[in-house]
């Protein structure tokens, strides 16, 4: 499995965070990860602003795990920012939500997800997921193209 494409998830729950290190952990994901609890902290990072603006210790994902509940900026406001500021076509995003009613699929859809999975109830079933995501996305899928990262506006 390629180790050096980071995945940043992005979720406010410390429960659904140690659940998908642990998983991560059992499935043999050994890509570095990186956290953030907010959609306010998903966009600093993104950015690299703030506390993330040491790309060294902060690499630029290209993995997002991305939760649609949270504080200070859900996960439907993170689409639209990566959507209208982030021209990057190497940002694979998949949302990870217990939102999974049609239209909240269609919306995340519509925002430039590129998956989403509805976050299973158990961790068993968070384990079956994240051996499937890690077979599919980290080792089948070819990494997107990279495009020029331009200036953020």
């Amino acid at each position: 499995m390629p180790k050096n494409r980071t995945i940043l998830i992005a979720d406010d729950s410390p429960d659904d965070l140690f659940l998908l290190r642990r998983s991560f952990q059992r499935a043999g994901v050994l890509n570095p990860v990186q956290e953030v609890r907010s959609g306010k902290e998903a966009i600093a990072y993104l950015k690299g602003t703030g506390p993330y603006a040491d790309r060294e210790k902060f690499p630029f994902p290209e993995i997002l795990l991305l939760d649609l509940n949270m504080p200070e900026g859900d996960g439907f406001e993170v689409l639209q920012w990566i959507r209208d500021k982030l021209p990057v076509a190497d940002l694979l995003i998949i949302v990870l939500s217990q939102l999974d009613e049609l239209k909240s699929i269609n919306r995340a859809y519509s925002l430039g997800a590129n998956s989403f999975l509805a976050k299973p109830g158990d961790e068993q079933e968070l384990h079956n997921l994240i051996k499937v995501f890690g077979d599919y996305w980290l080792v089948r899928n070819k990494p997107p193209k990279s495009g020029e990262r331009k200036p953020f506006r």
